[in-house]
């Protein structure tokens, strides 16, 4: 059996009733399953299961916001020819935002997160949603760092901005098939999208960009350090391009009951969806299992490419679903910690503070490349640039007394010789809305 597990940020509506309730289905039989997901639709700040923060809600006051531009979906020209399909073999999707004035000619490209499957059961009910058919998509919101105005989004909104939809279920690595429980196909054509869509938003103007970033949001995150150098090598050299990992940083740890929950999960996905081909060939040569290989731990010391990566230290998916997942603990005992990082217990944070400790060890190879740029806030969090309150506002995280957004734009654009920055332990951070 298999489960999948959603993120709590969800679509609202029928799509959003339809998710929730299989992901509690799925979830049930096997406790917990699966990843992180950022669902960009209809409303980008919709909580739809127990989070830590409301993050539209500060100091007791709902934070006013002008209403965000609504991008249609586009879909991909002659996908089924070139096999670059959703699970379900329909074509996949990307939103387009056009650039203007000086930012005409720079690009962004925003991968959707979207959860991991990694058996034919969780595919089969994964290719039933949003997330493995673009059947079933819809407009969405551009919000946080692909904003259009220049108060909440000042280095980037003026570019070019591009969000591409999630519906293969591998980080849009995987290119293999396999049958239905009713006997139909899977399409697990993940690689195929990126190349296809890639190519397409070339052929619209991509291929004439002036500057690019490649970014991506929880499993969109991890598939941005997966084809970072890959996007890198379609411009000329001396086009700048970089990219930017933003909670894609998933750790190979055990969890609170010394199982390796993430390991396994990542296991079944990389075999199942012939992930093998995107992996880092070095670290494929020294390891037998190629799962190791497709953590973010090992994906950065193969790539060439500037990169900024943005995580928080105690990422609140991680903690309810990697550290301590369902079943890993005793009755309810975590449920409450994992619900707001205020209730964890003394003991609870010794393992909150083990898994933080663990991040920073992983992050020494990023901390050695003169040209990358961190930004590894103490905020219970997970996902920090589709939001405008985490992205750029007055109630922002700060590190150096830098927004996401001031960091991400001093490293981009090199306002700053070295843009990297690790907070301290929970809760010595203020600008963190979860510790107020």
């Amino acid at each position: 059996m298999a489960a999948e597990l959603r993120s709590p940020l969800l679509p609202p509506g029928p799509q959003r009733r339809r998710g929730l309730a299989l992901a509690v289905a799925a979830a049930a039989p096997l406790l917990a399953l699966l990843l992180a997901v950022v669902v960009f639709s209809r409303s980008l700040l919709t909580v739809s299961s127990p989070e830590p923060v409301d993050l539209t809600l500060v100091a007791g006051a709902r934070v006013a916001s002008s209403s965000p531009e609504i991008v249609e979906l586009t879909l991909l020209a002659g996908a089924r020819e070139k096999g670059a399909v959703c699970l379900d073999g329909s074509p996949p999707g990307y939103h387009l935002q056009r650039g203007f004035g000086s930012g005409a000619h720079s690009w962004l490209v925003y991968l959707q997160g979207g959860g991991w499957c990694n058996t034919t059961e969780s595919c089969s009910e994964r290719k039933m949603t949003e997330f493995g058919s673009s059947k079933l998509m819809e407009a969405v919101e551009f919000t946080g760092i692909l904003s259009n105005r220049h108060q909440e989004n000042p280095d980037f909104y003026d570019w070019n901005k591009v969000m591409v939809r999630y519906c293969d279920g591998a980080s849009f690595s995987g290119d293999a098939e396999g049958v239905d429980r009713d006997g139909t196909k899977l399409y697990y054509r993940g690689l195929r999208i990126w190349e296809a869509i890639l190519d397409e938003l070339m052929g619209l103007g991509l291929a004439q960009a002036n500057q690019a970033l490649l970014v991506g949001c929880s499993a969109g995150g991890l598939a941005t350090l997966i084809h970072c150098d890959n996007f890198r090598a379609r411009f000329p050299h001396q086009v700048p391009v970089k990219c930017l990992s933003d909670a894609g940083f998933f750790l190979d740890i055990k969890d609170i009951s010394g199982e390796r929950f993430m390991r396994s999960v990542c296991h079944g996905v990389v075999h199942l969806q012939n992930v093998r081909k995107v992996l880092p060939k070095d670290c494929l040569t020294k390891t037998k299992d190629p799962t190791e290989c497709f953590f973010a731990a090992e994906l950065i010391k193969s790539i060439n490419t500037p990169t900024f990566i943005l995580n928080s230290e105690y990422d609140s998916w991680q903690i309810g679903n990697v550290l301590a997942p369902n079943g890993s603990y005793p009755g309810q005992s975590w449920s409450s910690c994992k619900a707001d990082i205020r209730n964890c217990s003394s003991k609870q944070f010794n393992a909150l503070h083990g898994f933080r400790k663990k991040l920073v060890q992983d992050l020494k190879v990023a901390e050695g490349k003169s040209d990358w740029g961190l930004f590894i806030d103490s905020c219970f969090s997970h996902c920090q640039t589709p939001f405008n309150i985490s992205w750029h506002s007055p109630f922002s995280p700060r590190l150096g007394n830098k927004t996401i957004s001031e960091a991400v734009g001093d490293w981009y654009f090199g306002r700053r010789h070295a843009v990297k920055q690790i907070d301290c332990k929970y809760p010595c951070n203020p600008t963190c809305s979860s510790s107020s």
